[in-house]
């Protein structure tokens, strides 16, 4: 009897998926998930924990603002001389910030406010991890309430336990340059978008400081500009009246010189004097008038400068004016727990997946029907979830104890597609191995089994596997098969108890080589020719060998009507997989498929068309 079936056995390029079957679909999405869900799992949850430790180990601090309004400027001279532009530039802008960012406006603020003895001003908002790892234990302390007992001061007397560091003693130059180095982070000075308006804000860890200095800030800014406006016109009111001494002196000297000049010569000559005595190099009395004249007029300009200049410092008037005033917030601007929880949430999200992806792309083990399809060429037959906890994807009974249960109808459509595989009878001599040794492959032999038997088939199991025999399971250890093997060996054919098949036991399949492809022809040949009730069965199906147990005992598959791959979810590796595939494939077995157990989220694909 010839059961090889050459005919029937499609190809690899046969068996791959249809060119508009290659998208990933919702079931390839699912089943990443599901495949990574504990990475993903734990990397969401680190995320939360470090974002909660964050949290509880900062303090909250608030943000005040004021606003300044630039306004230029021009004197009242350069207003006369014609048209101005009162526009202020862009670099002119940043300029007005830059001061306000100077170590000079801070200064003067820090000396204001006596911000070098202010505690919460010195106290730094950005604490380094160790100290944020001593707070979080001293909360954690507080909250079980271990430090009044006498075992935990035990434990912190004799092991060093130190819940917070010693405060440290800096010099007044290292206080001066942290309390600077504290305002300069805590200030932001911007500008309100294009206009002449400037958002002064200040951060601190109380809120009325907070305030109180961002409106320092302001005043300190405009009052610099006061200061600096009255110095230079004190300055320049110095040189003014300097230059006015000198220009009054020289003014005087030109004056005496033309009265000298009328005293000493006489005008009454006429046009010949004033000739002779232009003629001798000696000045003439216009000469002398006009030079009189030109240092009068600098004396009487420089002089109206030099008022101008007094009146300035008198009443100076400063380019900028607050148009906002800074007050207390009233709730923390950070940190903010819901927005950090969130962003930490969304982050470990993106690197669960992320070392999701990156673990994907470096796993090499069976994790989908897709990936069977892509890289073997062959179809996945069905999917079965894992039961509970368990590394096996069920127990030996699970179908009877749990009919109802997602394994049974799991493996129920697996039935279903094995009984539709194409070709040229029903199937009825079925082979299940695997690619390692392990529980998956003898537990679906059981089940698929019960399955048969219990939708009205008779069934036989035949327990090829000698190396990992299924019978103790199946008959139990008072029940195993030890007495001599009778002939022909339908005689040694025994009903499992409390199932509603039978087996073949394995030291029978041993005693009388039936490992080898003749022998277990002709045992298939006397059980089809027997006309015995008890030996008219439906469907047989054969424990094979694994890969593990060696390529040739696999050549049995080449007389059976089809042959069903158990593979492993995260366990079986592909090139393994690979390696039975091609094994089969070259005994001419036919490859109905691959049966993929421990799914953690089962697809089920339907038969292709």
């Amino acid at each position: 009897m010839d059961r090889a079936f050459p005919h029937r056995w499609p190809s690899a390029i046969e068996q791959l998926p249809a060119a508009d079957q290659e998208f990933i679909g919702l079931s390839d999405i699912i089943g990443f998930l599901g495949r990574y869900v504990g990475t993903i799992a734990v990397s969401l949850a680190a995320a939360l924990l470090i974002a909660l430790f964050y949290v509880s180990t900062t303090d909250s601090t608030y943000t005040a603002s004021t606003q300044i309004l630039i306004e230029p400027r021009v004197s009242q001279h350069l207003q006369d001389a014609g048209e101005v532009n009162l526009s202020l530039d862009t670099a002119q802008m940043e300029s007005q910030i830059a001061v306000m960012q100077s170590e000079k406006i801070a200064t003067m603020v820090i000396d204001q406010l006596k911000l070098l003895d202010d505690p919460d001003f010195n106290r730094p908002q950005k604490l380094p991890l160790l100290q944020r790892v001593r707070r979080f234990g001293a909360t954690f302390v507080e909250a079980l309430g271990l430090r009044d007992k006498m075992w935990f001061a035990w434990l912190r007397r004799h092991l060093g336990f130190v819940l917070q560091a010693a405060p440290a003693n800096p010099s007044e130059y290292e206080k001066s340059r942290l309390a600077m180095l504290t305002f300069r982070g805590g200030l932001d000075v911007r500008r309100v978008g294009v206009s002449y308006a400037i958002d002064i804000s200040f951060t601190s860890l109380n809120a009325e400081a907070a305030a109180r200095i961002a409106n320092a800030t302001a005043d300190a800014f405009v009052r610099e500009q006061l200061e600096t406006k009255a110095d230079a016109a004190k300055q320049g009111g110095a040189w003014l009246e300097t230059r006015l001494e000198q220009l009054r002196d020289q003014m005087n000297k030109a004056m005496a010189k033309a009265q000298e000049f009328r005293s000493r010569h006489d005008y009454s000559v006429g046009d010949e004097a004033g000739a002779k005595g232009g003629g001798s190099g000696v000045p003439t009395l216009e000469e002398l008038e006009t030079t009189a004249e030109t240092y009068q007029k600098m004396y009487e300009s420089f002089l109206q400068a030099y008022t101008n200049s007094v009146s300035q410092q008198s009443y100076p008037v400063a380019d900028a004016r607050v148009i906002t005033e800074a007050t207390a917030p009233l709730s923390p601007s950070a940190p903010k727990p819901k927005l950090v929880l969130a962003f930490a949430a969304v982050a470990g999200l993106a690197f669960g997946i992320g070392l999701s992806f990156v673990r994907h792309m470096f796993d090499r083990t069976v994790g989908s029907a897709r990936q069977i399809r892509e890289n073997l060429g062959v179809e996945c037959v069905g999917e079965l979830p894992r039961i509970g906890r368990r590394r096996e994807t069920g127990r030996i009974d699970e179908v009877l104890r749990k009919p109802h249960a997602p394994y049974t109808g799991s493996l129920r459509k697996a039935r279903t597609e094995i009984s539709l595989a194409e070709t040229d009878h029903p199937i009825r001599f079925l082979g299940m191995t695997a690619a390692s040794d392990g529980g998956s492959k003898s537990s679906v032999v059981g089940n698929l089994a019960a399955l048969y038997s219990m939708s009205g088939l008779k069934t036989l199991v035949i327990d090829a596997d000698v190396q990992h025999t299924i019978t103790a399971r199946l008959l139990g250890p008072s029940g195993t098969h030890g007495g001599p093997c009778q002939d022909p060996a339908w005689l040694n054919i025994t009903s499992c108890p409390g199932r509603s098949f039978d087996l073949l036991p394995g030291p029978v399949i041993d005693a009388r080589k039936l490992l080898m492809p003749k022998n277990m022809e002709a045992f298939l040949s006397e059980l089809t020719a027997c006309d015995l009730p008890s030996c008219a069965y439906d469907i047989v199906i054969l424990d094979m060998p694994t890969l593990a147990s060696g390529a040739d005992l696999l050549k049995i598959g080449s007389i059976l009507d089809g042959v069903v791959m158990v593979a492993e979810c995260g366990e079986t590796h592909l090139d393994t997989l690979r390696d039975l595939t091609r094994t089969l494939q070259t005994s001419r077995s036919p490859i109905l498929g691959v049966l993929l157990t421990r799914a953690r989220a089962a697809t089920f694909l339907q038969r292709r068309t």
